[in-house]
């Protein structure tokens, strides 16, 4: 890690990943580390400061965790948030109690000390707290900075340690000023200096790739989105034609999906592209299975099956390239074994095999989505693919409810097919994050040409969101919904409602499965 870096010890807050977000926002590198990473591996990595995460666990119980004690012996600056401000607390000759008061949501945080983490601040702002513990005693050498109607100690610090910590959470939109402090953390204490750009890490990706796969193969799974089209072009840069991207047919595509994918990156790109059809495959694995987290581990488990038949017909080939994403991390697993919990398996992450001949190779795995789509701008990528709404690797699979038969593919790829084109024809397609259909397992009484129908019912998830890791429900404008719901009906035969998903993310996910 040659780069200037943030090194946050991650100890399972669901807040951890915007902390990355904002930190990386003010151009300097994040990296989620174990909360329990020994010091001296952290020294290794020359970080320029430490910040403490959050966590649904308390340091009152006997279940709280803790990071090594020598990391307050780095000489590197430090800031605890929430959770992180109460370990430093404990850890360093402080007290925590539990409170009867649960501080949780919008505050007011008075400020008493505006210099260092608050400079340039005013003398009181709206912050998010979400805590049920608070510091009572200030551990020795550290000062008051703030307050709030619930907590006497809302931030505390060391200027001489340069050792800090806030009971709110200034990662999250609603904390005025929020990327200002971290700001004031990041360049007045830390002294960073915001040079880390797609730019720079489109450059150390290269290297990156050069050194890690030297002069073997490597071999991937090209979906035709942003993700895997950045992760190819990447790969493609650092080793030429010793990248072999293969595109697979799982038969759980959209409709006209196969040729399309064909014809761009074959045309457009010149990459090494191979077509393999293996949709029979998939389909027969699939067959009976309804449980959402094993049709994802199923799918996962065949894609590297493909992958590994595919790389064996050529020589050398030892790598397996992937678009993964960062959130994709986050949801399938831990990172790096943090106490957080696993939303859902991800088919390139916690769907694959444990035992896997091929070495992965995923160079936007620390990357969210917007910063990937930032790396393809500056690759030159067309905006079809940039601005390609997000498609699921598991693919209609997770947006058919129960049993996956071709049946009801083909009567998923009408209904997509409805919803898109009327998302383009309103000039809406690059305004939601995504608009997709899902078919329902069951059936409802409808009423077509004087007769009775009891056909399949079709839900329309359309939501916007900056990264994926949060979303809320598009409010579509009625007219496109009913234009929505009357092709549906009326044009795809086995459809006689459609209903419309009014949920956010949390306390929802995106997508249904």
């Amino acid at each position: 890690m040659t780069r200037q870096a943030i090194l946050i010890l991650d100890f399972g807050s669901q807040y951890t990943q915007l902390i990355a977000r904002r930190v990386r926002e003010n151009k300097v590198f994040s990296k989620l580390i174990p909360y329990n990473t020994p010091a001296k591996e952290l020294a290794s990595l020359s970080p320029r400061g430490l910040i403490l995460s959050g966590s649904p666990l308390s340091v009152v119980s006997k279940k709280g965790f803790y990071p090594d004690k020598a990391i307050f012996k780095l000489g590197v600056p430090i800031l605890g948030i929430c959770y992180g401000m109460q370990v430093i607390a404990e850890m360093l000759g402080g007290r925590v109690k539990h409170t009867k008061e649960r501080e949780y949501g919008k505050t007011e945080l008075f400020i008493d000390n505006n210099r260092d983490l608050f400079s340039n601040l005013p003398g009181n702002l709206t912050c998010w707290a979400s805590h049920g513990d608070y510091v009572t005693k200030l551990p020795p050498g550290f000062q008051n900075l703030a307050h709030t109607p619930n907590a006497p100690i809302a931030a505390f610090g060391n200027k001489k340690l340069k050792i800090f910590g806030v009971q709110f959470h200034p990662e999250v939109t609603h904390t005025d000023k929020g990327t200002q402090i971290l700001g004031n953390f990041l360049f007045k204490i830390c002294g960073c200096l915001g040079r880390w750009t797609m730019q720079s890490f489109i450059r150390e990706s290269i290297e990156t790739i050069k050194k890690t796969v030297e002069k073997d193969k490597v071999v991937l799974g090209l979906s035709g989105g942003v993700d895997s089209s950045v992760a190819a072009l990447l790969i493609h840069k650092a080793i030429g034609r010793r990248l072999r991207c293969v595109f697979i047919d799982n038969g759980l595509l959209r409709k006209d999906e196969p040729e399309q994918i064909k014809k761009v990156f074959r045309n457009t790109f010149h990459l090494n592209l191979g077509y393999v059809d293996r949709s029979k495959r998939f389909l027969k694995r699939l067959k009976g299975i309804t449980d959402p987290e094993e049709k994802r581990k199923l799918i996962g488990d065949e894609f590297v099956k493909v992958f590994e038949e595919e790389a064996a017909k050529l020589k050398g080939v030892k790598f397996l390239g992937q678009g993964t994403l960062y959130p994709d991390v986050i949801e399938s697993i831990s990172p790096g074994g943090a106490p957080s919990s696993r939303i859902k398996s991800h088919h390139n992450v916690g769907g694959l095999p444990a035992h896997m001949k091929l070495k992965l190779i995923e160079p936007l795995r620390d990357l969210f989505k917007d910063e990937v789509r930032q790396i393809a701008r500056e690759l030159a990528l067309p905006d079809t693919v940039i601005y390609r709404q997000p498609f699921p690797g598991p693919g209609l699979a997770i947006r058919i409810i129960g049993e996956v038969t071709p049946a009801r593919l083909n009567l998923l790829r009408e209904v997509d097919r409805r919803v898109i084109d009327e998302i383009r024809n309103a000039n809406l397609y690059e305004q939601v994050w995504q608009s997709f259909a899902v078919l329902l397992p069951i059936k409802s009484v409808g009423v077509m040409g004087d007769e009775r129908t009891y056909e399949n019912v079709a839900a329309l998830r359309c939501v916007t969101s900056f990264d994926g890791m949060t979303a809320d429900w598009a409010k579509l404008p009625y007219e496109v919904l009913e234009k929505i719901s009357h092709r549906i009906i009326n044009e795809v035969k086995g459809v006689n409602r459609v209903v419309y998903d009014i949920s956010s993310k949390p306390p929802a996910t995106i997508e249904w499965e």
